[in-house]
């Protein structure tokens, strides 16, 4: 619970120390991406110091890559 109340402070800090810069310079494109990002990870951080279980990138790419692999590999052997 005191984790999950960290990060929520450390993101407020983050989104307060950078979102009024942001909004000065008339950046909007940059807010939204801004705050996406700050979201998502905050998210993630959240989900991991409730040991949720998060995929890993890796995985996903050696899915996706796995039959291009073999297709290329096994007429060689």
């Amino acid at each position: 619970m005191w984790t999950i109340i960290g990060i929520l402070f450390v993101t407020g800090g983050i989104a307060a120390i950078e979102i009024p810069s942001l909004r000065r310079q008339k950046l909007k494109k940059d807010l939204w991406v801004f705050t996406a990002l700050l979201a998502f990870g905050a998210s993630l951080t959240i989900a991991d110091a409730l040991n949720a279980k998060i995929p890993n990138m890796l995985d996903w790419i050696s899915f996706l890559y796995k039959p291009l692999s073999d297709l290329i590999y096994n007429p060689l052997k």
